[in-house]
C-alpha cells in the first residue's frame, strides 16, 4: 500500500515536471503576441477619469478570464476528437496576425489623413459616460477574446504531441498567466501617470527628486504605450512566420539556410502584405460594385 502510494506521488512529480518544461515552451511561443496584446489593452483601459481606470480594468480582466472558460473546452475538445483542426486553426490564426502586423505598418507609412473637426465643448451626462464606459469595456473583452483564441491555440499547438492531460495542465497555465500577467502590468501603465501627477504634487521646490520622477512617469506613458505598439507589430510577424514555417515543410525547406528570426519575419511579412492586399483589393470591388 505504502509502495503503491509513494509510486503515484512518482508519476505526478514526473506529471509536473513534464507540466512545467512543456508550460516554459508554450509560454515563449505565446510571449511574441503578449507585446501588441498589452499595447491594445493598455490603449482599451485609457481615457477614463483616475478614479475609473482601476474598475475599468477589473471588468475587463473578468470578461478575460470568461473567454478563457469558452475557449479552452472548445479547444481541449477539438484536440482530443479533431487534432487536424487545432493545426488548421492555429494556420488561419497566423494569417490573421501577419495581417495586422501589416497592416499596422501599412497604417503608419500610409497613414489616413482625416479632416480636423472643429473643437467642441461639451457636457457629458453621466449616463452617456457609462454607456461610453460600457461600450469600450465590450469592445476591449472582443478584443481580448481575438487574442486569447491565438495565445490558447498557439499554447495547444506545441503541445499536441502530448497526452490530454498535459495538454489542459499546460494551456490552462499558459492562459491564466497570460491574463494575470497582461492586466497586472496594463493597470501599473495605465496608473503611471497618475503616480506621477501625485509625486509632482507633493513636490515643494520647483526642482526636486520627486518633481522629476513624476514628469518622467507622466512623460514616458505614451513612449511605453508606442513602444510596445512598435514591439507587438515585430512579435505579431514573428509568431506568424514562425507558425507557417514549423507547419509547411516547403516553406521551412525554403529558407532553411536563413537564420530563424530573418525566416520568420519575411515569412510574416509575406503573407501579411498579401493578405492585405486580398482584402483590399475585395473591399475596393464590393464598394464599387454597391456605388
Amino acid at each position: 500500500m505504502a509502495s503503491g502510494f509513494f509510486a503515484l506521488l512518482d508519476d505526478i512529480a514526473v506529471l509536473m515536471d513534464d507540466v512545467a518544461a512543456m508550460s516554459k515552451i508554450a509560454t515563449k511561443k505565446t510571449a511574441g503576441i503578449l507585446g501588441d496584446d498589452l499595447a491594445v489593452n493598455a490603449e482599451k483601459a485609457s481615457g477614463f477619469v483616475s478614479s475609473r481606470e482601476i474598475p475599468v480594468l477589473w471588468a475587463i480582466t473578468k470578461g478575460s478570464f470568461i473567454n478563457k472558460l469558452i475557449i479552452l473546452p472548445l479547444a481541449f475538445f477539438l484536440s482530443a476528437f479533431l487534432p487536424v483542426a487545432v493545426t488548421i486553426i492555429l494556420l488561419l490564426g497566423a494569417i490573421y496576425l501577419a495581417y495586422e502586423g501589416a497592416e499596422k505598418i501599412y497604417e503608419y507609412v500610409f497613414p489616413h489623413h482625416q479632416p480636423k473637426a472643429q473643437l467642441e465643448v461639451k457636457e457629458f451626462t453621466e449616463e452617456e459616460i457609462l454607456a461610453f464606459e460600457k461600450d469600450k469595456i465590450k469592445s476591449a473583452i472582443f478584443t481580448d477574446f481575438i487574442l486569447s483564441v491565438e495565445i490558447v491555440i498557439i499554447a495547444l499547438g506545441t503541445v499536441l504531441a502530448e497526452d490530454i492531460t498535459t495538454q489542459i495542465l499546460v494551456v490552462s497555465f499558459v492562459a491564466i498567466v497570460a491574463t494575470i500577467g497582461v492586466y497586472g502590468i496594463v493597470a501599473l501603465i495605465v496608473r503611471m501617470d497618475d503616480l506621477g501627477y501625485r509625486l509632482i504634487k507633493l513636490s515643494k521646490t520647483e526642482k526636486s527628486f520627486t518633481k522629476t520622477v513624476g514628469q518622467i512617469l507622466v512623460n514616458a506613458l505614451p513612449l511605453i504605450i508606442k513602444g510596445l505598439a512598435i514591439v507587438g507589430t515585430i512579435a505579431l510577424l514573428l509568431v506568424a512566420g514562425g507558425i507557417f514555417l514549423h507547419n509547411i515543410d516547403y516553406l521551412h525547406d525554403l529558407l532553411h539556410n536563413f537564420p530563424s528570426i530573418l525566416a520568420e519575419f519575411l515569412v510574416g511579412l509575406a503573407v501579411g502584405f498579401v493578405t492585405l492586399l486580398i482584402i483590399k483589393s475585395f473591399k475596393k470591388v464590393f464598394l464599387s460594385k454597391r456605388s
